[in-house]
């Protein structure tokens, strides 16, 4: 049985790269191209990851992750953000909204589907 990861970013290209590379290593992938619908699809389809940019229109990656957190059935799901707002002050902000990683665009993979790994305790 795969795990299931929300990618939730307004760049298709990102997605389309993101979904390629998660798909490839065995992990099922739902999209959402904005945050408002991400947050429908993670609280319906409840994924077990969800990765997540910042600088999206409507509601901000840190709000995104406010309002999940916030969630006691959904508190629980990791949240890797993955975005270009490099300053350690954005950094320090997703941690503080409840993000469980901060990467910063552009990305390494292999950095990346470890992060996952490791918040989904997978081998």
């Amino acid at each position: 049985m795969s795990r299931r990861i929300l990618v939730v970013d307004d760049d298709p290209v990102i997605v389309k790269t993101l979904e390629g590379n998660l798909k490839s290593n065995g992990y099922e992938v739902i999209v959402s191209h904005d945050a408002t619908e991400g947050l429908e699809k993670a609280f319906k389809q409840f994924p077990e990851l969800i990765i997540l940019d910042v600088m999206m229109p409507i509601i901000n990656g840190f709000n995104f992750c406010r309002l999940l957190k916030s969630q006691e059935k959904h508190q629980s799901i990791p949240i890797i953000m993955l975005t270009s707002r490099a300053e350690e002050e954005d950094r320090k902000i997703g941690i503080e909204v409840g993000a469980d990683a901060y990467l910063v665009k552009p990305f390494n993979t292999e950095e990346l589907l470890a992060r996952i790994k490791e918040l989904l305790k997978t081998e």
